[in-house]
Parts: C-alpha cells; structure tokens; sequence
C-alpha cells in the first residue's frame, strides 16, 4: 500500500452535529417568515414545509444533488402560492443560510485539524451545503468538494476522485473519514481510498454498521483517528 498522504472529511455529523444546526435554521427562518412574509407562515409550517422537500425530491432527483436549491424551490412556490413577493425569497435564503453555518463543532475537531496539518494535507468532501468560509474552518483545508458544484454526490467514485485528482495523489494515498457506513466508508472503499468510520456517542441520528462493510478504523472522535494514523506504518 502506499503511505498515507492525505485525510479527506465528511463535514455535517462529522466536525458538527448537523439535526440541531437545521432545527434551530428551519426556526428562525419561519420567524423571519411571520415578520415578513405573514401570508406565507399562515399557509405552511414548518413541517409541511419539509414534506414539500420530501415530495419535491422525490420526483426530481437532481434536488438530492443541491439542497439550497430545493429549498429555494420549495419556498418559492409557497410564495408565489399564498400571493407574497417571491422577490423575498433570496432574503429568506439568505436568513437560513446563515443560520444553517452557525454549527457547534465538536470538541475534538478544532485541536485535531491544527495537528493533522502538519503531517498531512486535508480536505473535504460533502453532499451537504456547508459553507466552511462562513464557519471558519477553510484555512484547515486544501480543497473542498461540495456535491451540488461538482455535479456528483457521495457515494459515486468521481466525487472522491476529483478530490484526489485536486490534490494529485492517488486514490490509495488517502483516508476518508465520515459517519455514514455506505456513503463514507463503503463510497471511499470503492473509490480505492481508506475509510475510516467515525462513530459518536450521543449523536442523532444514531447509525449501525452494515455487516458487509469492513471500515479500515472505527474512531469515536477525531483524536482517535489522530492515533490511529500514528499507528498506522504507513502514514508517513
């Protein structure tokens, strides 16, 4: 095998809890909506809201690709629906935007990137809409690859290797590391690189390991993986 020469992250669920982040956006998007959109809060909630996205994804799959764009999609048609200004609704946008980046990350993530720097070269890899500018975590990573630009999502191998490709080292040559069994662990499996399971304690929601996926780690935090890859021969 070849050494290890790059970590690549999943980031919501990851380096944050992501359910509280969108529960807390979702509501003070809908009392941004009361204040300035009344028609439309009178019409909806936030529930049907959601149920919207659901069906709305459901028959048009490119939206799991871009989920700000589903809900911009969503709202806007509730706009135009209760009679409000859809002008609004890159306001609205704008509101739970910058309430979906306002994350807590766990307590490991800040400590552990600082370190893994020196050794390695990191990047991320999301089918989420995470903006790491607005929370402060760019400057750890060298690249970062967000579903909705690339035109691919998690678990397809195109998305991993132009990660690779970016950063020019082979597949083998790096680690992936994320909370979900297929689309993190089994998706980078596939794509030749290591995958590394990070499993929290407390975290919702709570996910079981497949008894067909074999991670290369199982690491209940980041500082975990920190020894594992010393520990690893490889990662020099």
């Amino acid at each position: 095998m070849l050494p290890i020469k790059a970590i690549l992250f999943d980031l919501d669920d990851t380096l944050w809890p992501i359910v509280p982040v969108i529960v807390r956006a979702e509501t003070i998007l809908f009392d941004w909506l009361r204040a300035h959109a009344p028609r439309v809060a009178q019409q909806v909630s936030i529930e049907s809201l959601r149920a919207r996205r659901v069906a709305l994804m459901a028959s048009e799959p490119r939206y799991a690709l871009d989920l700000s764009l589903l809900r911009h999609t969503t709202l806007t048609e509730v706009f135009i629906s209760s009679g409000e200004d859809s002008a609004k609704v890159d306001h609205a946008m704008a509101v739970f935007t910058r309430a979906r980046n306002a994350v807590e990350l766990f307590d490991d993530v800040q400590p552990a990137l600082v370190r893994l720097t020196r050794q390695f070269t990191l990047g991320s890899i999301s089918n989420g809409a995470a903006d790491l500018e607005a929370i402060g975590l760019a400057h750890h990573f060298q690249i970062s690859v967000a579903a909705h630009r690339f035109g691919r999502a998690k678990p397809d191998p195109s998305i991993f290797h132009s990660a690779c490709d970016a950063l020019g080292i082979r597949p083998a040559q790096a680690v992936y590391v994320g909370d979900d069994p297929l689309l993190d662990v089994e998706g980078a499996q596939k794509a030749g690189l290591r995958g590394v399971w990070i499993n929290r304690a407390g975290t919702e929601p709570q996910r079981a390991l497949p008894a067909h996926v074999v991670p290369d780690a199982i690491c209940a935090n980041l500082f975990e993986l920190e020894r594992w890859l010393i520990s690893e021969p490889l990662a020099k």
